[in-house]
């Protein structure tokens, strides 16, 4: 596996990363979803009970509503300041969806050329402090890629793979993992808001996680 045993891992994004996360963000011993009911838990539960020895420690810093600017804003107190051996940021759901479903509302809008500058800046500086980094894309979970917010989805993911080949992180292709359901499955057996995906589609992402640190 990519990560090396009794590493500090911390995996940072908006509500999919949050998922209902314990403020701490870790484990509880009173057995509440510390890590979230999410694709967060599921990548714990499954390093857990296939790799205890590891005893790699996952921190989840996900917030719900979150766009790359609120990242910005708490990359320092959440991710530089736990010092950690390993990163993973998973943005641009709110990024692009506030430019649909609030459009008049655009001071709230992140449009891609702040999106790619931000990000790029959170990972230049980050990428010195840490052993490894993972890139995730942003996705929307419908199939017709003639809709409108997903051309616009598709080109923020573009700007994560780019991003993951200039700096040596690891790409986690959300997108491709859902576009792989899709053609079995519609939308809103995934996700009703076609962004908040149920509990198939979190296993779905962290699949792909767990494919992608070569944990499966």
């Amino acid at each position: 596996m990519k990560i090396p045993p009794n590493s500090k891992f911390v995996l940072i994004g908006d509500s999919i990363t949050d998922a209902g996360r314990d403020p701490s963000g870790e484990a509880t011993p009173w057995g509440a979803p510390g890590h979230g009911r999410g694709y967060v838990g599921l990548v714990e539960a499954w390093l857990g009970a296939t790799r205890p020895q590891d005893r790699i420690r996952l921190i989840n810093r996900g917030t719900g509503g979150h766009t790359v600017r609120d990242l910005k804003n708490r990359w320092q107190t959440d991710v530089l300041d736990l010092k950690p051996d390993w990163v993973s940021v998973m943005i641009g759901v709110n990024d692009v969806w506030r430019q649909y479903d609030t459009p008049l509302r655009v001071e709230g809008h992140v449009y891609i050329e702040e999106y790619t500058r931000t990000l790029e800046d959170l990972v230049t500086r980050t990428r010195p402090h840490v052993k490894g980094l993972i890139v995730a894309t942003p996705f929307l979970i419908e199939s017709n890629r003639d809709d409108a917010m997903r051309k616009t989805m598709d080109a923020y993911s573009a700007v994560v793979r780019d991003l993951a080949k200039k700096h040596d992180a690891i790409l986690v292709d959300v997108q491709a993992a859902f576009d792989e359901l899709l053609v079995h499955t519609h939308p809103m057996t995934l996700a009703w808001d076609r962004i908040h995906p149920n509990m198939t589609g979190h296993l779905a992402i962290a699949r792909a996680f767990l494919k992608a640190i070569d944990a499966l």
